[in-house]
């Protein structure tokens, strides 16, 4: 393939590719060589815009990140706090798993979980989850696990479902929002 002609890339034009080129192939996959190729560019070009594959890493995760909070909160709007909200919310976390297969994962992964910037793309979302099991009254810390209870019926149907882990031929749909209910009816006792 022959280089691109000279144009000027911006840091949003190589996150776009690199997002695509996560879902296509993994975000584990993503190289500096990967993407140059897509982009029709010489891999050290890369390094005019950041610090090597981990600094696309680290922006690829906060752009998923972001692109999942965005995601969750549409979702979310005008539906009313408590089940209908969470319900919504992880409707559109799943949606986001199957059509984003590789930002879920730089989503799940940040390179550097001490990044401040990296941990507010992510305390957003959990900002949002908190917002909607409000109705429950739950105190500070028992909303936390209730976030990360969630999170973990939300990750792991979703991971099962990636890993071809549901073999019987029942509603994948309906078996998840069964799941996120029964998760429901207990955070009301």
């Amino acid at each position: 393939m022959s280089p691109r002609p000279k144009v000027a890339l911006d840091k949003t034009e190589i996150i776009m590719a690199a997002a695509e080129l996560a879902n296509e192939f993994g975000s584990e996959n993503v190289t500096l060589a990967l993407l140059a190729k897509k982009l029709r560019i010489k891999p050290p070009s890369l390094y005019n815009h950041f610090e090597g594959l981990p600094g696309i890493k680290r922006e690829l995760a906060i752009f998923s990140l972001e692109k999942l909070y965005r995601g969750l909160a549409t979702a979310a709007t005008g539906k009313h706090p408590g089940e209908e909200a969470v319900l919504a919310i992880s409707e559109s976390y799943l949606s986001f798993a199957r059509t984003n297969p590789g930002l879920y994962e730089s989503a799940l992964s940040a390179p550097d979980p001490a990044d401040t910037e990296v941990y507010y793309a992510g305390k957003k979302i959990v900002d949002l989850v908190v917002s909607t099991i409000e109705p429950f009254k739950l105190k500070e810390d028992s909303a936390i696990h209730a976030v990360r209870g969630l999170r973990s019926i939300m990750h792991g149907f979703a991971s099962l479902e990636q890993k071809g882990g549901f073999g019987l031929s029942l509603d994948l749909d309906e078996s998840y929002k069964q799941a996120v209910k029964a998760f429901l009816t207990g955070l009301k006792d």
